[in-house]
């Protein structure tokens, strides 16, 4: 029996169980749509929808003005694959195992036995694809069979590459299809793989079904490349920041093609979309973290806190702004929630059910907010919010800063030696917080393992 074939008996074990999930017959016209978008590397500023003062996000703009603004939407973690991991599982990255992000030959990946939102709405009676990059194997998984890809976790339909768009934005050649390598394909990234998401939306999905989709453009991750059109909107700008903003602008305008064509299907008054960012930005190339402490990497909120921009006609009203705070980890059960699909029971779901706090209602939490980023500064390593509170913790959590972050959203005022009992309850609840995850992963991934940043290297992930 080949690889693939002991892989799919194992899985079979696990999702036997499921299939009463789809006992009812659904169809297209009577469950909703839902597609989650997702740009690389862009941050809580990086956008004229929170802020920014020159960068063009015109469609951005018209999800936000459509639906809900979250002023506090967090990524699961400060770096890619582990934030992309929590949004499909809905468990933390330490305790689905994605705890690092996945380059050359790593052998963490997201293991067959997690079950993702994808698999649970093809169960019941969804069509599935997902479109853009991937990053939940190793480069060297990714084109092995053996290792669960994109379909091994619920897509009927998949274009993606394993990490960033090579050799950059510009003419990729490295997107596989279905498994099935694609070749160099003219043009720059976001727009290929929105047309690809409209190809399958228009022609290629069963219509008679609802669908369900993952569109995680590459934009603005480096390596960088823009088309001259958007790059020539910003002439009084610096190169850096003509090529940054114009690529966000790129992303942008893709994310608008999507836009257009459900309104041209008649599609948009009965499809949830979903917008965010992995993590934060990387300040050198001209990302922005919106006056945030910290970056891309950091577990300081300009590493974690993103843009998260909701829409779904009749549901959601029209241009409002909500400061709960919420994680991308809660797009699991919330999007399970719309589908009236219900959660595993077998295991441990972190993520929550985020509607309810439009209605101006407390999101009930039995995992509080939680960050651990293998590549943090050692100063910042762990990170936990409860209501207001924050606590940032070291590597060896010996040390710790307080944080009132409604109130000092920047971090500027470590509250830690002014509130002792209020720093040794949350440091109590953080330590518990951990302990319960990294014994509820395979933590024989991580263990004995290092990973500090590397002072001055470039970091291509």
């Amino acid at each position: 029996m080949s690889m693939r074939n002991n892989y799919l008996v194992g899985v079979m074990l696990w999702v036997l169980p499921l299939i009463a999930l789809a006992a009812n017959d659904v169809s297209a016209a009577s469950k909703p749509n839902i597609i989650v978008v997702m740009a690389d590397d862009m941050g809580w500023g990086d956008s004229a929808t929170y802020g920014h003062q020159t960068i063009k996000t015109p469609n951005l703009d018209k999800l936000a003005a459509q639906g809900v603004k979250f002023t506090q939407g967090y990524s699961a973690a400060g770096v890619c694959s582990p934030a992309r991991s929590a949004i499909l599982t809905g468990r933390t990255p330490y305790r689905n195992g994605v705890w690092r992000h996945l380059s050359g030959s790593h052998k963490a990946h997201l293991r067959a036995s997690e079950i993702t939102y994808p698999t649970l709405f093809k169960q019941a009676g969804y069509t599935t694809g997902h479109f853009g990059k991937w990053h939940l194997l190793s480069k060297q998984q990714f084109h092995k069979e053996g290792y669960p890809h994109p379909d091994d976790h619920g897509f009927d339909y998949w274009f993606a590459t394993q990490n960033n768009a090579v050799p950059s934005h510009k003419n990729p050649n490295n997107f596989i299809r279905n498994h099935q390598p694609v070749g160099e394909l003219k043009g720059y990234s976001a727009p290929l793989v929105a047309d690809e998401a409209i190809k399958w939306i228009e022609q290629g999905r069963d219509a008679s079904k609802p669908f369900i989709m993952s569109v995680w453009f590459h934009e603005p991750h480096k390596p960088i490349a823009t088309d001259i059109k958007f790059s020539e909107l910003y002439p009084n700008e610096n190169a850096v920041n003509k090529k940054y903003f114009g690529n966000i602008t790129q992303m942008d305008f893709a994310l608008g093609k999507i836009m257009d064509v459900l309104d041209e299907q008649n599609l948009s008054d009965n499809t949830l979309i979903m917008f965010l960012s992995d993590n934060g930005p990387v300040v050198g190339v001209g990302g922005n973290s919106g006056g945030l402490r910290g970056q891309k990497r950091n577990d300081f909120e300009g590493g974690i806190r993103v843009p998260f921009v909701v829409r779904w006609p009749s549901h959601i009203d029209a241009g409002s702004v909500n400061d709960t705070p919420i994680i991308g980890s809660d797009i699991f059960s919330t999007v399970l929630a719309v589908g009236g699909i219900a959660a595993p029971s077998d295991r441990k779901i972190d993520g929550v059910n985020f509607l309810p706090a439009l209605e101006g209602k407390e999101l009930n939490r039995s995992t509080p907010l939680f960050w651990r980023t293998h590549v943090s500064p050692a100063e910042d390593r762990v990170a936990m919010r409860i209501g207001d509170w924050k606590i940032v913790g070291n590597d060896t959590l010996t040390e710790f800063m307080l944080f009132n972050v409604q109130e000092d959203w920047q971090e500027k005022n470590n509250l830690a030696t002014k509130m002792p009992e209020k720093l040794n309850t949350m440091k109590a609840k953080l330590i518990e917080t951990w302990e319960d995850i990294k014994t509820d992963g395979p933590n024989q991934w991580w263990e004995n393992e290092t990973n500090p940043p590397r002072k001055g290297a470039t970091l291509n992930y």
